[in-house]
């Protein structure tokens, strides 16, 4: 166990400095000896995880989703994009950001050469397909106006959040993009909000550092609970164990055990 968990750290440790990296300098200007340096790692430990530049910058842009903690369910699901908008600016800032998202966005937005072979739609397509249901819902709850087409609007808000970003980091290295984020929506809202729900919607900027401070105290809980969950599945099984060692392997109260720990183990 203890081998593996090494494992684990040393991959991830990998992954951050190659994602940092990407991010810098983008992924052509890449180099695997720039990330043996930003990680402190050997080169055998890189190769061990990852066979080549293209395969870890595939694994910083499938990792996106992963680091991007989940924000908390709002009553306005236009709140709750926008939400989203402001923690994906949070991440993205130099100080406060996670370097993951970072390097995969770069990557992502980066046109690269068609040699690379790299699969920069898989974020892209998540985004607007997230996009896209949140906004179905929020008409359906009938926060947005009839005539709005919602498919077009989740390749606008991803598109023009796309441009934000990229205009941001060139400007002030990021340093602005929550204001600048808040004032997309600001602008693009009243377009399609209905008037009453436009008026309670927050543009605040400095609401990205409470959404953040939200998330992660949500993550934490949910990460709490499937630790409790897979604690309890393990004791359901060691019962299950040591009843069936009792009662020579064949009584129906052992029997019963293991389907109890499949049970509690599945709705995880």
């Amino acid at each position: 166990m203890a081998r593996q968990e090494r494992a684990i750290r040393t991959r991830r440790a990998i992954l951050v400095a190659a994602a940092q990296v990407f991010d810098e300098v983008g992924y052509e200007a890449a180099t695997i000896s720039d990330v043996l340096k930003k990680s402190g790692m050997t080169k055998g430990a890189l190769y061990f995880h990852f066979t080549s530049k293209e395969e870890l910058a595939q694994a910083v842009l499938a990792g996106q989703v992963d680091s991007l903690p989940r924000v908390p369910d709002q009553e306005l699901k236009l709140q709750q994009s926008l939400d989203e908008a402001l923690l994906l600016a949070y991440l993205l800032k130099q100080d406060t950001g996670d370097p993951i998202v970072q390097g995969s966005v770069r990557l992502t937005v980066d046109q690269g050469s068609p040699k690379d072979h790299l699969n920069r739609r898989v974020p892209m397509q998540a985004w607007q397909e997230h996009t896209h249901a949140l906004f179905r819902e929020a008409k359906a709850k009938g926060e947005v106006l009839p005539h709005a087409d919602v498919d077009a609007l989740a390749k606008l808000f991803v598109g023009a959040f796309t441009g934000v970003q990229v205009l941001s980091r060139i400007m002030t290295g990021r340093a602005d993009l929550a204001e600048r984020v808040a004032d997309l929506y600001r602008h693009l809202m009243p377009s399609i909000a209905v008037p009453g729900i436009l008026v309670r919607l927050d543009f605040s900027p400095e609401r990205a550092a409470r959404v953040h401070a939200d998330a992660m105290r949500l993550r934490e809980t949910e990460a709490e609970a499937e630790a409790e969950a897979e604690a309890e599945a393990e004791a359901g099984g060691d019962v299950g164990s040591e009843s069936e060692a009792a009662g020579g392997g064949g009584g129906g109260r052992a029997s019963r055990a293991v389907p109890a720990a499949e049970a509690v183990t599945a709705v995880q």
